[in-house]
């Protein structure tokens, strides 16, 4: 999960989080993105399958902004 400088939130998968954050930071990523830095990478989480990663992805984005800091919360604290 990657916080732009205004705060917006934006979920995403990848099989290489350092490459893809760079492609962001580049404007080379996703246009919700582009113009918003700058960019900090605020969670992480190693999934087995790509069909796991894209339904955890898929219910993260259905949260609130409030939501999703919540859920990082909590998931930091139990790290």
């Amino acid at each position: 999960m990657i916080e732009t400088a205004s705060g917006a939130l934006y979920t995403g998968i990848t099989t290489d989080v350092e490459r893809r954050l760079a492609e962001h930071r580049a404007g080379r990523g996703a246009k919700a993105l582009r113009g918003k830095g700058p960019l900090h990478l605020v969670y992480q989480q190693v999934v087995g399958a790509r069909g796991e990663a894209l339904r955890l992805e898929a219910g993260v984005k259905r949260l609130s902004a409030q939501g999703k800091r919540r859920w990082v919360a909590e998931r930091r604290v139990n790290a």
